[in-house]
């Protein structure tokens, strides 16, 4: 399934990016992501506030991301193709008027190996198409290279800073890194 530019209703949608496949959350899908949400890096970059995450919780944020009704965003597990192991998240946020954030988060086991770039990637290339977006922004905090890393690998161009623009889970607030791709950029 797909978007319907025009009624601005977002279905959901299966993505295949070489070993990953990017798919709808599922219920069963929360105790992985309680787990995920209470690894420190994720908690820090992508806060839930509140403290720990437990069952109840990551049941909620799954069920809450599954539902697309509201046009607004697109939020799909990343998994492997070959064992359906959950390794990360990516989203698309605040679909609006041509525009969109992208946010994304990995599971430990899975960082290094640029499983967030290949979804990224491929979320951006169905966002252009599909959706028809012009602009895509991704954001991250300047104290978190490895989110700017992805962003550079993932064509998403620098610029600029916004000072003091979100606080984190540590409740700091941190200056960010804007970055952003446009339709007319592939």
């Amino acid at each position: 399934m797909w978007c319907v530019p025009d009624s601005g209703l977002v279905e959901h949608v299966e993505l295949a990016a070489a070993d990953l496949r990017l798919r709808p959350w599922r219920e069963a899908d929360a105790p992985a992501v309680r787990d995920a949400l209470n690894d420190p890096a994720i908690a820090q970059w992508n806060p839930q506030g509140g403290g720990p995450i437990d069952d109840q919780a990551a049941l909620l944020w799954v069920r809450r991301r599954g539902d697309w009704s509201g046009g607004d965003h697109a939020s799909l597990a990343v998994v492997d193709a070959a064992e359906g192991k959950l390794l990360g998240s990516v989203s698309l946020h605040h679909i609006h008027h041509g525009d969109a954030s992208i946010g994304y988060w990995t599971m430990p086991a899975a960082r290094g190996r640029g499983v967030a770039t290949r979804a990224v990637l491929r979320l951006t290339d169905w966002a252009f198409g599909d959706l028809r977006l012009h602009r895509v922004e991704l954001c991250h905090a300047v104290a978190n290279p490895a989110s700017c890393r992805v962003a550079d690998r993932a064509g998403y161009l620098a610029e600029g800073t916004l000072r003091e623009s979100y606080r984190y889970g540590d409740g700091r607030r941190y200056d960010d890194h804007l970055h952003a791709r446009l339709a007319t950029d592939r």
